[in-house]
């Protein structure tokens, strides 16, 4: 059962929407082709067992992980405009 002004299954479409955008996303992030054997960032030397693991991969454990924190940080959904925000 919808509520307000929407219809019924709209608020499930719009969470399936944002789901499907997630997915798209982070698979478009994801490295493909052939692995680098030293880091992009740092030219650290990249595992061989971090290289077969993830195919494409083109930065080490250490720098992979400042990019994600970085990516965390700066991303996200604003909520404050969220009709359940606006009642409280």
């Amino acid at each position: 059962m919808a509520g307000g002004w929407s219809r019924d299954g709209a608020i499930h479409e719009q969470i399936d929407a944002s789901v499907d955008e997630a997915v798209q996303r982070a698979r478009s992030q994801l490295a493909n082709g052939d692995s680098a054997l030293n880091c992009e960032e740092c030219g650290q030397v990249i595992p061989q067992a971090r290289r077969k693991a993830i195919p494409g991969v083109q930065l080490c454990v250490a720098c992979q992980t400042a990019l994600e924190e970085q990516e965390t940080k700066a991303g996200g959904i604003n909520r404050r405009g969220s009709k359940d925000s606006q009642l409280r």
